[in-house]
């Protein structure tokens, strides 16, 4: 099944850069169809709770109880008069994500210059590297991402495949890491790249306002196989990334154990797999990100995410 957050205000509000204006509700989507079911109108087990029908991570919470009963019914909302939100808006904590995960984006961070991280100069990590974004920087598909202007000038786009985890968990084997995860997502891990070498680490020049879009839908882990899955990004119509999730130096299931080994992951907790080649810096002169640019990223069973730098 594949789940949306969303507004019932018919049109965009306006405003460019993820304010929204109505009420959140979380509903079964069905692209093909162009059609959202409110979890609010569905009748399983009496009404669902009002903090379910509103809250994503309220669902993943309770899904293993509803999901055998979660249908649609009745002709749902037509998606063209909805507007899609981040579909956890607001996530509980820090994004967990992972550096360097692709080999010829190792590669190309290295010999950009822009890495400040490199032991002995290698390209490839020699065990996943791992840091956080602020949950502040989730914007949903549509949502402007601030150029912020005065603060960097070298905004770089990053197209990823992001696991939701549904079932908690600390020190979990890597063999049983596929049971913890939920759904999967498309995110965009925009980057100061200037910040992020300034500051010879990674938090801040990750954790700009709005320099995470994430959508459209969650997918969950039934719908698709993550270990094989088309990734592409383009920038203006122009094609930068094209790779495989197969191509993970460290799969999911090693990233997983790797977080959980001494921290317990929550439902809910979002884990970005890392990008492929074809970043900004990657090209000799880099090309950045600038205003009014238009970045969107299709990820093989989990649509297009689009947004427009402002």
């Amino acid at each position: 099944m594949k789940f949306v957050t969303f507004e019932r205000t018919g049109e965009p509000t306006g405003e460019p850069t993820g304010e929204h204006s109505g009420p959140a509700e979380v509903g079964l989507v069905d692209p093909t169809a162009g059609r959202v079911w409110p979890l609010a109108a569905m009748n399983v087990a009496g009404d669902i709770a009002s903090d379910i029908a509103g809250d994503m991570v309220a669902l993943i919470e309770r899904y293993d109880s509803l999901k055998d009963r979660l249908r649609p019914q009745g002709e749902g909302v037509a998606l063209a008069d909805v507007r899609l939100r981040a579909p956890i808006p607001r996530p509980p904590r820090n994004l967990f994500c992972v550096g360097k995960n692709y080999r010829e984006h190792a590669q190309e961070f290295t010999q950009s210059g822009f890495d400040a991280t490199s032991k002995r100069g290698d390209n490839i990590p020699d065990h996943p590297i791992v840091f956080t974004k602020a949950p502040s920087t989730v914007i949903g598909p549509g949502d402007g991402v601030r150029c912020h202007a005065g603060l960097t000038e070298q905004l770089d786009y990053e197209a990823e495949l992001a696991v939701v985890i549904g079932k908690g968990g600390a020190a979990i084997r890597r063999a049983d890491a596929e049971a913890h995860v939920w759904g999967y997502v498309i995110a965009n891990d925009i980057t100061a790249r200037d910040l992020q070498l300034r500051h010879r680490q990674w938090f801040l020049g990750k954790s700009l306002d709005t320099s995470c879009p994430m959508g459209p839908w969650i997918a969950t882990a039934d719908e698709l196989d993550a270990r094989g899955l088309s990734i592409r990004c383009w920038v203006n119509d122009e094609l930068r990334q094209d790779a495989n999730t197969g191509e993970l130096i460290f799969d999911i299931p090693t990233l997983i154990e790797t977080i959980s080994a001494g921290l317990t992951l929550e439902p809910g907790d979002i884990i970005s797999t890392g990008t492929p080649a074809g970043v900004g810096i990657g090209f000799d002169p880099p090309r950045f990100l600038k205003r009014a640019d238009t970045v969107k990223i299709e990820i093989e069973g989990l649509g297009s995410l689009i947004n427009t730098v402002v």
